[in-house]
């Protein structure tokens, strides 16, 4: 028996439609666990429509990963389109973690969920953001390797922001977590060696 969608589907872009309506249900709830059928059901379709575009959940998941790494892209170059100092450095770190922090629904799909590794949108938008800290890290660095450098910073950021996210730092302060990243970074990028 086909389930009938709750309202028609009158959208040109289907596709967008699920993406935007998993968006919309991961910032309701960021523990709410994404199906296809509950997806379909939030964007007034009936449940078979979206395995017209998305053969699997692993391939839906991949789609909203795409986008949340493009908005994190975005978010991070509004706030320093070319970063060239430790301290936009720091500022970009803080941004990565108040994303994580706004969103957690959003970022564990983008992190903790398994992805396809074929969808070019996916791979574009990753790919977006590991160019754009390896310049900053060129601009700001004199180092030989500065796309493993920016990785081991951004492992560092990400690590914050998924100790914040689990409760291992405490969150009950906007200002605190600010200057915990900011302290981490500055920390980290001006230690010397023994």
């Amino acid at each position: 028996m086909v389930e009938r969608a709750t309202s028609s589907y009158h959208h040109g872009d289907l596709p967008a439609t699920m993406v935007r309506s998993a968006m919309e249900m991961l910032d309701e709830d960021g523990n709410v666990e994404l199906s296809l059928r509950g997806v379909a059901r939030r964007a007034g379709v009936s449940s078979a429509a979206p395995y017209r575009h998305f053969p699997d959940r692993l391939s839906l998941l991949s789609a909203i990963a795409a986008v949340g790494y493009q908005e994190l892209m975005t978010d991070l170059a509004s706030r320093h389109p070319e970063p060239s100092t430790a301290d936009e450095l720091a500022e970009l770190a803080v941004c990565y973690v108040e994303f994580a922090l706004a969103r957690p629904g959003l970022f564990r799909v983008m992190f903790t969920e398994g992805c396809d590794r074929t969808s070019a949108d996916r791979v574009a938008a990753v790919e977006a953001i590991h160019v754009y800290l390896g310049q900053a890290v060129g601009r700001i660095f004199d180092t030989d390797d500065a796309a493993a450098l920016a990785t081991g910073l951004w492992s560092v950021v990400h690590g914050l922001a998924f100790l914040h996210l689990d409760g291992k730092l405490d969150t009950t302060s906007d200002i605190d977590v600010k200057e915990r990243v900011r302290q981490t970074i500055t920390a980290l990028v001006s230690a010397r060696l023994a």
